[in-house]
């Protein structure tokens, strides 16, 4: 089953509800999400590289499998387990599907589709696909899940309405989720000119990189010693280096040296 929900739909409340359901019936349930954060979301959730075991060159190789040995606790767990939760899941090569699909046929002597085991799938095609180095848009679409064999498979159900705007009557929030469906389905018209859209109506529209900065971080060396104000402000990016860029003449407008902290795993 496919479980197609925009933000604010409630997939995460439904999900851990179903999973409660079926935990609470005596059966083994996994939870695997394609990025670590949404991860803490769910209940036992892990990430599924790390959960299953799926190789990293997927794009590279057909016909892949789970590096899963069959005499493994995970195997066990596979074996036992009536139902896998993949959250996130339009982020992942189609392959990351099939290799899934080849393992649990192998490690339960199952040859039908899956092993006979429950895969709740579920994401918004809005949302982040996957990102693939050097591919074309032709080739972004050809990993998607939708052109897998499995896809023919799959059934879909829909969450559609929006729950805070709905509970708390937050008809501003109703309003933005509706033009981010509208961006999403392609209903807004494309300039001719550069392809791209107008977002007029959902924010305030400013002409340089300064006026940003300085509409988010006003008086910014008077009060960059404020942590309770830098805590609430933020400028998001599409794309790092545009990040990097930003903050980086930001940093340039405080006094004294500036010092790096690494990640201690690099």
């Amino acid at each position: 089953m496919f479980l197609h929900a925009p933000g604010e739909t409630g997939k995460t409340f439904v999900t851990n509800l179903i999973l409660a359901k079926a935990r609470q019936s005596g059966k083994i349930a996994s939870v695997v999400v394609s990025c670590g954060i949404a991860a803490t979301l769910l209940s036992g959730g892990r990430t599924v590289h790390s959960a299953l075991k799926l190789p990293l060159n997927l794009a590279r190789t057909e016909n892949s499998v789970c590096n899963i040995k069959k005499n493994s606790g995970t195997a066990q767990l596979l074996q036992q387990c009536r139902l896998i939760v993949w959250d996130e899941c339009t982020m992942l090569h189609k392959l990351a599907f099939e290799a899934l699909n080849l393992t649990l046929k192998d490690l339960r002597k199952n040859n039908r589709l899956l092993g006979e085991v429950t895969l709740l799938l579920s994401r918004d095609f809005c949302q982040t696909l996957l990102v693939l180095q050097r591919g074309t848009p032709a080739n972004e679409i050809n990993a998607c899940i939708k052109t897998s064999f499995l896809w023919p498979f799959v059934g879909q159900l829909h969450l559609t309405q929006n729950v805070r705007s709905t509970i708390l009557g937050d008809q501003t929030s109703a309003h933005f989720t509706a033009g981010l469906m509208r961006i999403g389905e392609g209903q807004l018209p494309v300039s001719a000119e550069n392809g791209l859209v107008s977002l007029d109506g959902y924010g305030t529209s400013v002409d340089s990189t300064e006026e940003l900065q300085e509409k988010f971080y006003p008086n910014l060396r008077q009060r960059f010693q404020d942590v309770d104000w830098l805590s609430e402000q933020a400028i998001l990016c599409p794309r790092n280096d545009a990040a990097a860029a930003t903050y980086s003449q930001l940093l340039a407008q405080l006094s004294g040296n500036s010092k790096t902290f690494t990640s201690v795993d690099t």
